[in-house]
């Protein structure tokens, strides 16, 4: 710990100049991005998504073993990428293309005192699963976009890690149960991990969904824009998998939000379920989990 402890008054960074530095550097893998301009393009099809996975061979093999996981129970086994799109739809075959391309940042794994990179990873996937979840039981629309947002809500996390890394081992050193990890973050770098990804986010293009979750995720209660429902099911998914144990740093930081409980109408009973309904969804989803 003393490690981490002896950087920590290292000087405040100008959120500009990181985000610059990121935008010099090939951060996501391009399929990635192509995958999320195509599936987003209302104008393009299955096809045109077909296509741009093609082009990458490891890409497409792994997509295609998630469709015949136990998680989609088809009765035949899918072969190539045109039955998996016509099965699953577009949404759900992006989703799956940009999971197993993110992954790839996560393909080192580092530990630093409470914090693992593989294990920010599952806490990514699994905000991602409940996200869709709660959707589902809510029975609301485009649940796979739910998906997308729980998935990269805390990328700013892994950001920080990759490309101020001595900052963000003063963060990690700094870490207690009296302040959340934005206040931490604010405090040694000058901005979070929310404000970071959303101007990565925004300059890579994601949908607005997700770029509005990314930034209001640790606070709906405050957010008056047209994606409040899906910011505040990430914003609860975020809290449920925290209380489970599968948390961002390693610590559970994430404060109880009553206003995103009661605006989605969720019960003390509902969140039980939710959590039930998590582990089978995670044990059914193991091939995402992968890096």
């Amino acid at each position: 710990m003393s490690e981490l402890l002896s950087v920590r008054h290292l000087p405040k960074l100008s959120l500009n100049r990181v985000i610059e530095g990121i935008e010099g550097v090939s951060t996501l893998p391009q399929v990635a991005l192509r995958v999320m301009e195509v599936a987003n393009d209302p104008e393009s099809g299955a096809a045109e998504l077909k296509k741009v996975m093609e082009g990458d061979a490891a890409l497409s093999a792994r997509v295609l073993q998630c469709v015949n996981s136990s998680a989609y129970a088809t009765r035949t086994k899918i072969t190539n990428l045109q039955q998996a799109i016509a099965y699953l739809g577009t949404k759900q075959i992006r989703n799956l293309a940009i999971t197993a391309s993110v992954s790839e940042l996560f393909s080192v794994d580092e530990t630093i005192g409470t914090y693992r990179r593989i294990d920010l990873w599952r806490h990514l996937v699994s905000v991602g699963i409940c996200s869709r979840l709660i959707a589902l039981r809510l029975r609301l629309n485009n649940f796979e976009d739910f998906f997308l947002a729980g998935l990269l809500h805390d990328i700013g996390i892994i950001l920080e890690d990759q490309h101020v890394h001595d900052h963000f081992l003063a963060v990690i050193g700094s870490l207690d149960d009296r302040r959340t990890l934005a206040q931490v973050e604010r405090d040694l770098l000058g901005f979070d991990h929310t404000m970071l990804g959303e101007k990565m986010a925004e300059f890579w293009n994601f949908p607005k969904t997700v770029t509005t979750a990314i930034r209001h995720h640790h606070m709906s209660a405050h957010y008056r824009g047209d994606d409040s429902e899906l910011v505040r099911c990430v914003e609860v998914a975020n809290l449920i998998c925290s209380l489970k144990g599968i948390t961002s740093v390693g610590m559970q930081l994430v404060r109880f939000s009553k206003p995103a409980m009661a605006a989605l109408s969720l019960s003390k009973e509902d969140m039980l379920i939710l959590s039930a309904d998590l582990d089978k969804e995670v044990a059914a989803n193991q091939s995402l989990f992968q890096v």
